[in-house]
């Protein structure tokens, strides 16, 4: 079995592999590696969540970042907006620094475990392409918190598979926003867009 991405410090071989894509009229490359979720290609859901964003405004959160795709992509594309990317993961964070200059993008990078690390800062938008494998209890966490860091008028923007929960996580949403709809569904994924938080919510009972 593959090791667990969502971990401080992989304990895998490092054995970086480059990756390149297009978006918005810019071609952006990267450098990916083992122990960093999607090694060496762009993953399906990550390019139909980065398909389906409205054009970006403001603060912008990337959460779980990986070695930087979504963060890095918005950045390029929406030059004017702040873009804080976290992520557990060191290698991951190595990596989102090291694309950020290869692709000219100003961008802020911080180990997270979830939101900690940007815990009272509020954002316009946060997204992001959980980590599944870390299990329910800690993604729901992060919905919960963005929750409670969204400006008004600010959006959480996910996407997961509809075999890895989609149904459930739809109506965990909709205990904490208002507004929750389908931007996309299409290949076992649907993107989401959540909007107007309602209240705090503990998940203790998840």
């Amino acid at each position: 079995m593959t090791e667990q991405y969502y971990t401080a410090d992989p304990t895998s071989a490092s054995k970086p592999v480059p990756c390149a894509f297009p978006y918005r009229g810019y071609g952006l490359n990267f450098m990916t590696d083992a122990g960093v979720f999607s090694k060496g290609e762009l993953d399906p859901g990550t390019r139909l969540l980065l398909d389906a964003l409205p054009d970006m405004t403001g603060d912008v959160l990337d959460v779980g970042c990986g070695w930087g795709a979504i963060g890095i992509a918005v950045a390029k594309a929406y030059p004017d907006c702040r873009v804080t990317m976290v992520d557990v993961n060191r290698r991951a964070l190595a990596l989102c620094r090291e694309n950020a200059d290869c692709n000219r993008v100003t961008v802020e990078c911080l180990e997270s475990d979830g939101l900690a690390a940007v815990a009272g800062l509020t954002f316009d938008a946060v997204v992001t392409n959980p980590p599944i494998r870390a299990g329910k209890q800690v993604i729901y966490q992060m919905f919960a918190d963005a929750a409670g860091q969204l400006n008004p008028g600010g959006a959480l923007y996910l996407v997961i598979r509809k075999q890895q929960g989609a149904e459930s996580c739809v109506k965990y949403l909709k205990t904490l926003f208002t507004d929750v709809e389908k931007l996309d569904k299409s290949n076992g994924y649907w993107v989401l867009r959540a909007s107007g938080p309602v209240r705090e919510e503990s998940i203790d009972e998840v």
